[in-house]
């Protein structure tokens, strides 16, 4: 439908108030709109910015080329001293007017009781009324602003009204706007309705019917989501309260209230009924690292083909319903622990033991899973999916799992593709969820999302009764979903009875003893003469150098290729992904050491 008129974050302020802030919205071909909303709020003023009678303090209103805008406003405002013919149909010829089908209607309709030449000043409020509607109906426009047309109308007036405005243009032609407090007439006439509240504008599909129950749905469901969120924030002031004793140096008086508040709260998991779950979805066998190694092959300097040790002597056993966090530096070789995990990667020594049940499912950072799905609705994404999902011990909808994850039932008919981030994200943890894993790995899950929704994806997950392992920068969410951490340290797997904090200490302590070891190189290099390679040295040197040349050439190509391989590669198919993501880690990891070792040689030479 063709575009007539639109305001671009407008915003309006009096002395004492804010009218509007920033509201954006239009009026297209076709557009039959009620506007709502408490007096004073600004139902009123809006029209008058629409119509261009009130001009904005920011923001603009625009319109198409041409279209014409007719406005009956609040205040009767006729010219004084006129009659009603001449308020009515002006100084056209009486053959003009009287020969207009429609112009007879609208006279005989709102002023056939009204003496034609009588004076507008003598007439009452309700027949001025009556005089100004009818002086704006006999003239063509292209968009109608109606305020308040139903005052001083009788239940006949009223209707007649109303079936004019709805025959009075074809239902893809011309925009009408009203303003009224009489329900059943906006029933009647508005095809939508917007409602005028908190400076802003909130749309609603449908008449005033529509609207009430669609309120009463949208007020229900924030009372329900405002009771969720103070249960989330007792939950989350009980773990704050509970948590590490560096959290104990907040100020007295918050702890105090925190306490109160967290009087007689549960723990935020119930671990013996989760794990009971867990034992009964799982079994007693999840997987089993059993003193795992993984090596991938390089190039050594001299040319010939050597082992990196990514991780060595792992030796974990992964217990149903264990919830663990996965900490190291990026190329320690998480992904590589996690590919053991789901099997993407095999170890060079050791064995990996898999439960017969295990159903994994991976929530990665790429939201691959989603591309094929970008052009279906929500609800069509969900409704292949189950029926149903149990979260502590409640059965929930989709719908209801997806209010949980805070999308609005508006959102049910977007486009996967027209999500934000953070919902694509939240989309892509229900479509997961839906399915039913009962172990579950997420790899950045924090990634898009705002507090509110990392809450809330807390919430579900404290319910949520697998094995999760999580890697994570965001220290928050580790120590919030899992009850037990480990660290990637030197090709090792660590427990940290401490937490995020030991990690800490440790990679501190790992940082203070490579500086001592690098100082120590430094000073015996100052002692010894400083003397140039000899010929054999240089000779050997140019050979690892032209070698290291080679050897980054073919991975920069391998690298490209592994891109190109992640690109055309199933994208359902998360184990494989992940196997790729191994060797593209591995290839990087290679190609940063060989340029460290590349530049170094470059230093030798030029000496």
């Amino acid at each position: 439908m063709a575009h007539l008129l639109g305001a671009e974050n407008i915003s309006l302020e009096y002395p004492t108030k804010v009218v509007f802030e920033n509201v954006t919205v239009g009026i297209d071909e076709g557009d039959r709109i009620g506007v709502v909303g408490r007096n004073g709020d600004g139902k009123s003023t809006l029209l008058r910015l629409l119509s261009g009678r009130q001009q904005p303090d920011s923001g603009r209103v625009t319109r198409r080329g041409g279209v014409t805008i007719g406005m009956l406003d609040q205040s009767d405002a006729l010219v004084t001293g006129l009659t009603v013919a001449q308020s009515v149909v002006g100084e056209r010829p009486e053959h003009e007017w009287a020969g207009d089908a429609r112009v007879r209607e609208v006279i005989a309709g709102l002023v056939g009781d009204i003496p034609w030449d009588a004076l507008v000043d003598d007439l009452s409020g309700g027949q001025r009324r009556r005089v100004a509607l009818a002086a704006l109906l006999t003239h063509d426009w292209d968009v109608v602003f109606l305020d308040e047309p139903t005052n001083h109308l009788d239940v006949e007036g009223v209707a007649w009204l109303a079936q004019h405005l709805k025959k009075r243009w074809p239902a893809s032609q011309g925009g009408l706007v009203v303003v009224t407090h009489d329900r059943w007439f906006l029933d009647e006439v508005s095809t939508d309705t917007w409602e005028v509240h908190d400076a802003t504008i909130e749309p609603f599909e449908g008449g005033y019917a529509a609207y009430i129950l669609q309120r009463v749905e949208r007020d229900r469901m924030a009372a329900a989501s405002e009771s969720k969120r103070q249960n989330l924030l007792r939950k989350e002031l009980a773990w704050l309260r509970r948590g590490a004793p560096a959290r104990s140096t907040k100020p007295k008086f918050r702890m105090d209230a925190a306490a109160a508040l967290i009087d007689d709260v549960p723990p935020i998991r119930d671990s013996v009924s989760l794990a009971r779950l867990a034992v009964n979805r799982l079994g007693k066998d999840v997987v089993d690292l059993l003193d795992v190694s993984v090596a991938f092959p390089v190039v050594e300097p001299d040319g010939g083909i050597g082992t990196h040790e990514v991780l060595r002597d792992i030796e974990w056993r992964i217990a149903p319903g264990e919830r663990t966090g996965i900490l190291g530096v990026n190329g320690a070789g998480k992904s590589t622990l996690l590919g053991l995990v789901a099997g993407t990667v095999q170890p060079t020594t050791g064995r990996v033991k898999r439960g017969k049940t295990v159903k994994l499912a991976i929530l990665d950072q790429r939201l691959d899973e989603l591309t094929s799905i970008a052009h279906e609705r929500v609800s069509a994404v969900i409704a292949r999916q189950r029926s149903s999902y149990v979260s502590g011990g409640v059965e929930l909808t989709p719908g209801q799992l997806l209010e949980r994850l805070g999308f609005s039932s508006a959102q049910l008919s977007t486009p996967v593709k027209d999500l934000s981030g953070g919902q694509k994200r939240r989309l892509q943890l229900l479509l997961i969820l839906l399915d039913e894993p009962n172990v579950l790995i997420l790899d950045e899950p924090t990634n898009d999302l705002d507090t509110d929704m990392l809450a809330a994806m807390e919430d579900l997950l404290d319910s949520w009764p697998g094995t999760l392992l999580v890697v994570s920068h965001d220290r928050y969410l580790l120590e919030r979903v899992t009850d037990q951490q480990y660290a990637v340290l030197d090709g090792r797997l660590r427990h940290l009875p401490g937490g995020v904090e030991e990690y800490l200490k440790l990679r501190a302590l790992e940082q203070k003893a490579e500086a001592g070891s690098s100082a120590r190189r430094d000073a015996g290099a100052e002692a010894r003469p400083s003397q140039g390679l000899t010929g054999a040295e240089r000779r050997t040197a140019e050979k690892e150098l032209a070698a290291a040349d080679r050897r980054l050439a073919k991975l920069a190509d391998a690298i490209t290729a592994k891109h190109a391989a992640f690109a055309a590669h199933d994208q359902g198919d998360y184990r494989g992904l992940a196997g790729l993501q191994a060797e593209l880690d591995a290839l990087e990891t290679e190609a940063a050491r060989l340029e460290e070792r590349w530049l170094q040689l470059s230093e030798q030479l030029e000496k």
